[in-house]
């Protein structure tokens, strides 16, 4: 028998959806607004789709998304449970997002001021409040956070010696690469963290009110 979605079951997915595209649309925005002040360093991981970017061409949006599904293809062979739609998702669209904002040329220039500083901060700022937006969905995590949980999984690692053992790998590549790597690179996870965890819980307690029945 084929079963009809309830309204509260579409409200569900419709809010999960909204949550999840939100998400990744601040995600690719706070990306673009950091790699406007690059000089003073970038996620690991951004520092990696620039250095491919400068050396090869293309742009960093594709470059982002090249590594992310390499990632899922690693993941998908060594743990395919941290594969799902949601990774797909984020793997093919946040560079496109970030490429599209990086266009557009509205988001402002480095200065080489204290401004520049402000304006890392704000896209640190954005990206931890989007994860934690696009995570509260539920439709499943990233393509980087997916390959992590897999490599914790297979070595035994925690996820957090995991995480660090991978985003030092991939620091000392793009640096090999000529990436913009500086003082701000090595704070990301600090400041970032602690606000996409804080991000989560409230972005996890909007959507379960948000679904709700009203009685």
């Amino acid at each position: 028998m084929f079963s009809l979605a309830t309204p509260r079951t579409m409200r569900e997915k419709a809010i999960q959806y909204a949550f999840f595209f939100s998400g990744l649309l601040l995600f690719g925005l706070g990306n673009a607004i950091a790699v406007k002040v690059k000089y003073l360093g970038l996620h690991p991981w951004e520092v990696l789709n620039v250095a491919l970017f400068q050396k090869f061409g293309y742009s960093i949006g594709t470059w982002s998304t090249l590594t992310g599904l390499l990632l899922i293809s690693v993941s998908w062979f060594v743990n395919r449970k941290y594969v799902n739609i949601g990774t797909f998702l984020n793997a093919l669209l946040i560079g496109p997002i970030m490429d599209f904002f990086l266009w557009l040329g509205v988001l402002p220039e480095a200065s080489h001021t204290s401004l520049d500083y402000v304006q890392l901060a704000c896209a640190i700022v954005v990206v931890g409040v989007a994860g934690g937006l696009y995570v509260a969905g539920g439709i499943g995590a990233g393509p980087r956070d997916g390959f992590m949980l897999s490599l914790s999984d297979r070595t035994k690692l925690s996820v957090s010696k995991a995480r660090i053992l991978v985003e030092s790998v991939v620091i000392c590549v793009g640096l090999l690469l000529g990436g913009p790597v500086f003082i701000a690179t090595f704070f990301y996870s600090f400041i970032q963290s602690p606000i996409f965890q804080v991000m989560l819980k409230f972005f996890g307690r909007l959507r379960v009110s948000l679904t709700e029945e009203k009685l």
